[in-house]
């Protein structure tokens, strides 16, 4: 694989005894590291590079345009962290609806072990940020300096002006692409066109300009520059993954008894009459793999499964008049035992994979039922800590609640409230509570009970919401428990 130059070397000198005369040690220079060697991904095309360029445009049309489609009269998705309200098209989620993160978390970790499972390191060669904006840069880096040769022969190039002007016009378009990322995300958490008036009159709050710099500067470092880097040092996942593999998880793969013993030879050549194998030793899948590995080494913790390699080879034996498939997607067992493409997929679906898709089918299910059967509407029920029970005017006793009514529809909802649990059980206060569309409102409640009506002691008690809309017809009910204190 072709190179840039390699940087200077931290040097030691080590002198070596000379026994056999008076002379002047020798001394050698042995380098303590090697410097990273910046890698020059060649571009390629093929089934998995259209993949890849699919997964790419679906990704950031949705990560680019969510934030901009209108539901009614908001942003349709919008984390609102200051009114502590999140809007989903028509879902309204409070900090107590935090159970269906945990769903979308368990949701997104089997998953991760199902692809895992399947297909190796699907999410990173397809679908990762860091893989989606590294080829986003390498594009443009491929659109402004030209292909794999023509890049090294500029880095290696003494500065000129067509040099720094190649170099700059990269630069700025790497940076307005990553400040519109930054933008972009922090158009989550506040409304995207409120966000971008601000931007532009420079009346963006402290904590809105570090995340849109926070974020365009980690976009910019991670894609422009460290790319590789992550992927092998950074990200935990390339270091565990080898825990969530088997014999008959699909790899990209190098058929080795095929391409053994690789070499050079002319298009017309019998392979078999030179003792070589299908490989000619292009050094292609090298150069076109964004992590700089040799596929033909065997699976390295580095290969992020994106079959760049495989494309690449496909092409060179076509070009040859060669069988495609001497890299490819295949498991340990099929490559041993010589499978057909059917009997590999049949192993592939193995009691593991069909363990995580049951468990991730009915974790889907439960959290579509539950978002189906949520009421419109939240009640917590706290106590009055500075007076729990007190005997007040006609010799009752009464205790007193607070009721936060967290409104989750889209339109102002009236909500009448009753209590029940004892005998002569009522309430002191007005029934009828307004709130205000995707709303909260703390009520204070005071319940009332005849004196001697019940023993001393805590009862338990329980609160009956009805909501109903401004026509007054009814939408839902919910009942919230609590106790009754009566004093000794």
């Amino acid at each position: 694989m072709d190179t840039q130059e390699n940087p200077p070397r931290k040097v030691v000198p080590i002198v070596p005894v000379n026994e056999s005369s008076g002379a002047e040690d020798d001394v050698q220079m042995v380098s303590l590291y090697a410097a990273t060697q910046k890698i020059y991904p060649r571009s390629v095309q093929g089934i998995f590079a259209k993949w890849r360029w699919a997964m790419v445009f679906l990704t950031q049309l949705v990560f680019y345009g969510l934030p901009w489609i209108e539901w009614g009269q908001r942003q349709a998705v919008l984390f609102d962290l200051g009114a502590r309200r999140f809007y989903i098209f028509g879902l309204v989620l409070y900090p107590q609806d935090f159970i269906y993160l945990t769903a979308i978390l368990v949701i997104s970790a089997f998953s991760l072990f199902l692809f895992t499972a399947i297909a190796g390191r699907l999410w990173c060669g397809y679908a990762c940020p860091q893989t989606v904006y590294s080829e986003i840069f390498l594009w443009i880096e491929r659109k402004v300096e030209g292909d794999r040769s023509a890049r090294m022969k500029l880095d290696a190039a003494p500065m000129s002006l067509e040099k720094l002007v190649k170099k700059i016009y990269k630069h700025i378009v790497w940076l307005g692409l990553s400040i519109w990322t930054g933008f972009t995300f922090v158009g989550y958490f506040t409304p995207i066109k409120e966000l971008g008036m601000e931007f532009f009159l420079g009346n963006m709050g402290s904590w809105e300009i570090f995340w849109v710099f926070f974020y365009s500067f980690a976009t910019y470092g991670n894609a422009g520059f460290m790319r590789e880097q992550v992927c092998k040092y950074m990200c935990p996942y390339a270091r565990f993954q080898s825990a969530m593999f088997d014999k008959d998880t699909l790899i990209v793969t190098y058929d080795a008894e095929r391409g053994e013993p690789r070499g050079a030879r002319s298009k017309k050549a019998d392979p078999a009459a030179l003792g070589l194998g299908a490989c000619v030793d292009c050094t292609l899948c090298v150069q076109v793999c964004p992590t700089g590995i040799d596929i033909r080494k065997g699976l390295q913790y580095e290969c992020i499964g994106c079959g760049a390699c495989a494309d690449v080879c496909d092409t060179v034996m076509d070009k040859v008049g060669y069988p495609r498939g001497l890299v490819k997607y295949s498991t340990e067992h099929a490559m041993k035992n010589k499978w057909t493409k059917e009997q590999t997929l049949r192993h592939v679906f193995r009691p593991r994979v069909i363990l995580y898709i049951g468990i991730l089918t009915l974790v889907v299910v439960a959290l579509l039922t539950s978002l189906g059967l949520r009421k419109p509407f939240k009640v917590d029920v706290v106590r009055d800590r500075a007076s729990l029970a007190r005997i007040v005017a006609g010799g009752k006793i009464e205790n007193v609640y607070r009721l936060q009514i967290m409104n989750a529809a889209e339109k102002p909802m009236n909500y009448r409230l009753s209590v029940e649990g004892l005998h002569g059980l009522e309430l002191a206060t007005e029934h009828d509570v307004l709130v205000k569309s995707t709303e909260s409102l703390w009520v204070s409640v005071r319940v009332q009970l005849p004196y001697d009506a019940a023993e001393p002691g805590s009862h338990p008690i329980e609160f009956d919401i009805q909501a109903s809309d401004e026509q007054g017809q009814s939408v839902s009910q919910l009942k919230e428990k609590s106790v009754f204190l009566v004093p000794r």
